[in-house]
């Protein structure tokens, strides 16, 4: 259970918030995320510290005030937050937890510092996620193995009672798997089906969900690993537009790979590869370009066919647009971003097709009243890379070309504006009526359409009204 290993290394701040919660009779033992990503090597941000021996909550609030300002998130739950510079603190009483009802929040929670880290641990999901660290005896503490898993790129489930009150656990299970490229044990994997074929995944909140696949596209190299996990495990039954997507045939010349759910799974792939290399750090860009790219093709089962021996799906970009708005709807309130994955999913075809007619900057200028350029590029090399095609080398020239006129315009990150404004009206003399629309109108044209400057757009709205 126990095992000495060289010192896990942790912020100096935590070392002098751990001494002081020692001085008050505490025993903190870091768990979870924390501890799991030091056997990963990966980079640490987020601490998660349990507080053994000491049930007094204000006592320990009292100690950690000294480092900075403390948020009481939960007084049932017992857990304290504390940011400090660029690191999250979550310190915690030992608890255990006992389902009492449908929804993911029915748990009656009974906090117990006199737990032992064992008993605490039970109720955590998997093994991985139950090792912790004894700062002071520079131990790690494994009581379910979980280094061993870790070793063995396993995700294993610690209790069979525990594991299945907790229906967010299959998508927890399918996101690390998917973030580590882990394989998820088989009794492991049954309960997951377990719980999908009970229908739990339904009370679970869409923000809940949301987290998870956040999770997995902005943690993982390779997304299609979780997708295909929600596949093999039922989940798609909850996603109707997803499940569309498998059988769905298209035209080998095109999609050699085979139907459109094989071909979003390269893609999304695609889109993970060229992030990274594009080295973009904003996670909500990140998130709309992921979900552009698993929505692009959602129009397809709508309106394939076979025309004259060739396989076609006409108009499906927008057709598109309704199952995508269902789906995220699924999983997020906010409009705005399901407003931005809509525009990307009606124009996904738009930068070859523009490419190939050789189109004027005028399509280029209208183009940019519908999309972000720069964004429509990268979700269209995703979908043209995410494919068995010989001529890839075609991908990068399409969304170059467009690239390039967008910016020599510098509306390859915002549309272009309008030269003449209502301001401009008034100084000729116009007084503000419903005809300033059709003037407007009138002027936005001829700087689209003609590429005029201003003063001869001026000189055209005098010459006309």
């Amino acid at each position: 259970m126990y095992t000495t290993i060289t010192k896990f290394k942790i912020p100096s701040i935590l070392e002098d918030i751990l001494k002081d919660l020692q001085k008050i009779g505490a025993t903190p033992i870091l768990v979870g995320g924390c501890v799991r990503d030091y056997f990963l090597n990966i980079p640490v941000k987020d601490y998660d510290v349990e507080i053994f021996g000491i049930d007094c909550i204000q006592t320990i609030e009292k100690s950690l005030q000294k480092f900075g300002s403390v948020k009481l998130v939960g007084k049932s739950f017992g857990v304290l937050t504390l940011r400090v510079n660029k690191y999250d603190f979550d310190f915690a009483l030992p608890r255990t937890e006992t389902k009492i009802g449908l929804s993911h929040q029915d748990f009656e929670v009974i906090t117990n510092a006199s737990l032992s880290f064992k008993e605490a641990a039970i109720r955590r999901d998997f093994t991985i996620n139950a090792i912790g660290y004894d700062f002071f005896k520079e131990e790690f503490i494994d009581p379910f193995d979980g280094i061993e898993d870790l070793k063995t790129k396993t995700i294993k489930h610690i209790n069979d009672k525990t594991f299945i009150e907790d229906s967010l656990r299959v998508y927890r299970a399918v996101a690390f798997a998917s973030r580590f490229n882990f394989k998820i044990e088989e009794k492991t994997k049954e309960l997951c089906k377990q719980i999908v074929l009970k229908n739990e995944l339904k009370y679970l909140p869409k923000e809940r969900v949301y987290e998870e696949f956040k999770k997995l596209f902005l943690k993982s190299s390779k997304p299609s690993i979780g997708f295909e996990l929600m596949r093999e495990l039922g989940i798609l039954k909850y996603f109707s537009e997803l499940q569309a997507l498998i059988n769905c045939i298209q035209e080998p010349e095109y999609h050699p790979e085979g139907d459109v759910w094989v071909h979003t799974m390269m893609a999304l792939d695609e889109m993970a590869r060229i992030l990274k290399e594009e080295n973009i750090e904003n996670d909500y860009k990140e998130l709309y370009l992921f979900y552009s790219i698993l929505c692009h093709d959602f129009g397809k089962p709508f309106c394939t066919e076979e025309i004259n021996g060739k396989i076609t799906s006409h108009k499906h970009e927008s057709l598109g647009i309704e199952p995508t708005i269902s789906f995220l709807s699924k999983i997020t309130n906010e409009k705005k971003f399901i407003e931005i994955v809509c525009s990307l999913v009606k124009n996904h075809l738009a930068p070859f097709q523009l490419y190939k007619t050789e189109s004027s900057l005028k399509a280029v200028k209208r183009l940019s009243l519908k999309v972000n350029i720069e964004d429509l590029c990268l979700v269209c090399l995703a979908d043209c890379l995410g494919r068995t095609i010989q001529d890839k080398e075609k991908c990068p020239k399409a969304t170059s070309w467009l690239l390039t006129k967008a910016k020599e315009l510098d509306i390859h990150n915002e549309p272009i504006k309008p030269i003449i404004q209502g301001r401009d009206l008034i100084k000729l003399g116009f007084k503000p009526s419903n005809k300033f629309k059709e003037i407007l109108e009138f002027a936005f044209d001829l700087q689209l359409d003609e590429h005029l400057e201003k003063e001869i757009i001026i000189k055209k709205i005098i010459e006309r009204y």
